[in-house]
């Protein structure tokens, strides 16, 4: 009787510094408690790369919705207004808009 083939364990992909530094800036502007005041300060780590952080900087201060001060201490002090439901909604249409868009541009 033949054993069956066990598979291959698959390759761990570590994250990029970029990808760690998006990822812990989007849930800190995303947690509950920050949503509710509506500003979150940004410390900069250690780890944090000068290219990864000035790259995260640069797309947030692009974003027209935020306010972002830059303090003394390196850290960033980012905040928005609240939005009705109506631009919550646009925001929400336009980005499956540019999600099916970009489907439609896959060839396969």
């Amino acid at each position: 009787m033949a054993k069956p083939k066990k598979a291959a364990p698959q390759a761990r992909q570590e994250m990029t510094g970029l990808q760690r530094l998006s990822l812990r800036v989007s849930s800190m502007i995303n947690h509950p408690i920050a949503q509710s005041q509506r500003w979150v300060t940004i410390h900069r780590l250690d780890t944090d790369g000068e290219m990864e952080w000035e790259e995260v900087m640069g797309l947030l201060s692009e974003t027209p919705e935020l306010d972002l001060t830059f303090n003394d201490d390196e850290s960033v002090t980012v905040r928005w207004e609240p939005q009705s439901a109506d631009e919550r909604d646009d925001l929400i249409i336009e980005k499956d808009w540019e999600e099916d868009r970009a489907e439609e541009a896959k060839p396969f």
